[in-house]
């Protein structure tokens, strides 16, 4: 049975927003994608990690993203390492597996608003209906979960999913080798890139050990990864494998909203989520985050992992605290890629590019003058709309590169920071134009999300 958090590529068409395609053309929906690695019951034993729903330029956080060293291999053992890889592997783990953290989270629901919250996000996480576990204390109900985590810095700040932490009415790690556990605390979450930062209370000295940042944009297909965690709720595991590829975009973070991500063979598993991925060097160059599963619930040889370079473009605004708030444009569109070419010459539509259908009041895209979609056609609509419309304006590019997708569009924006402009070329009556956009905080009207 599917072990997905969310229905396979069920997107929110809400996030920049996300385009609606009257086909689906994507190989990936022929495969379950788990939004977030979460544990289950299996077995009649207790598994579960929590969860709730579930790139671009960086700058690194200098007191993190400082490229290490590969970690001296020793000499050649043939009775234990009987490969030079080997080698590397092992002695990539000894010299990392004090930098990984076991993350533990109660949620607790009071009242039955909760309970009925808990329950649906628990089937959301599933993919069927789960029971939840016996009251305690108050009457109220415990849900009790497990996920991974790696320390970044000296300080003690450790990254995870936020899907791990999102909810926690309690939250505490443990460390390697280590049975005594520590509470801990949110100081920032992104909710739009699965990223949460969290920091223990009372650890001993000596006992943070910060793995090092690699850098995500030097990786190819075909370089060693290393994954590490606790999946299915054993403490500690290893698994090792390759880079798949490096083309891929999925569905991140509570919204869905498609971002790039690197793909792994190596066995990734519910319980990796927040957990390294690491290069032969033994620097972080992902966060293991999501797999496809084929419908089996575990790992099927397709996982995928957050670029290191969006966890130390964000590092600085997680550590300020409180919550990453991604940018949008605040408009619904349809990816003109998924009509059929009958339907696009009859309404006279490019063959790529986003059509804006609505444009909401208020947001950066209103603000900048972007106009949606009011002709309605004999077409079915998207977007929960009874008809398709049109004759609103045609995106065809971003910052000058062409929009060969309608998932580059919200990929492009999410990949930007809140302030920064988009120069968006469009065509509105049949003739080009140059549109620039603010990016500005902006959240959609309650009922319209």
């Amino acid at each position: 049975m599917p072990c997905a958090l969310r229905p396979p590529l069920v997107f929110n068409p809400h996030v920049t927003g996300w385009p609606h395609t009257a086909a689906m053309k994507k190989n990936l929906s022929l495969l379950a994608l788990t939004g977030t690695l979460a544990l289950g019951v299996f077995a009649g034993v207790e598994l579960s990690e929590h969860s709730s729903a579930q790139v671009a330029t960086t700058a690194p956080a200098a007191a993190t993203s400082t490229p290490a060293a590969a970690p001296a291999v020793n000499a050649f053992d043939s009775g234990r390492a009987r490969t030079e890889s080997e080698a590397n592997t092992v002695q990539v783990v000894k010299d990392r597996q004090n930098g990984l953290v076991y993350v533990s989270v109660t949620e607790k629901a009071a009242a039955s608003g909760d309970l009925s919250e808990m329950q649906k996000r628990l089937q959301d996480q599933f993919g069927f209906n789960m029971p939840l576990p016996e009251g305690q204390g108050d009457g109220g109900s415990v849900q009790q979960g497990t996920g991974s985590g790696f320390f970044v810095d000296d300080r003690g700040d450790i990254i995870t999913n936020n899907h791990v932490v999102e909810g926690a009415s309690e939250i505490t790690i443990r460390l390697h080798g280590n049975k005594k556990t520590y509470k801990a605390k949110v100081i920032g979450r992104a909710p739009d890139f699965d990223l949460a930062l969290i920091r223990a209370e009372g650890l001993p000295k000596g006992a943070v050990q910060p793995i090092p940042l690699g850098d995500s944009s030097q990786l190819d297909v075909g370089l060693k990864a290393v994954a590490m965690g606790a999946p299915f709720g054993l403490d500690f595991s290893v698994s090792e494998g390759i880079i798949s590829s490096l083309e891929r975009t999925v569905p991140i973070g509570n919204r869905g909203v498609s971002q790039s991500a690197i793909q792994t063979d190596a066995a990734i598993n519910p319980g990796n989520s927040g957990g390294p991925l690491l290069n032969s060097a033994g620097q972080v160059i992902g966060v293991n985050t999501q797999i496809l599963t084929g419908g089996s619930g575990q790992s099927a040889g397709v996982g995928f992992a957050i670029p290191v370079n969006t966890v130390k473009r964000l590092l600085p605004q997680l550590r300020a605290g409180g919550e990453v708030k991604a940018p949008t444009l605040g408009i619904r569109f349809l990816d003109l890629g998924g009509l059929t070419g009958e339907q696009r010459q009859k309404y006279g539509l490019p063959e790529t590019g986003a059509l804006v259908e609505q444009v909401v009041a208020g947001s950066p895209a209103a603000q900048a003058g972007l106009q949606g979609s009011a002709t309605i056609t004999d077409e079915p609509g998207s977007n929960g709309q009874d008809a398709l419309k049109v004759g609103g304006d045609i995106i065809t590019a971003v910052d000058g590169q062409p929009l060969s997708d309608g998932s580059d569009l919200p990929r492009t924006v999410i990949g930007k920071r809140l302030g920064d402009t988009l120069r968006l070329t469009v065509l509105r009556d049949g003739k080009a134009r140059e549109v620039t956009v603010k990016l500005q905080p902006f959240a959609f009207p309650s009922g319209q999300n």
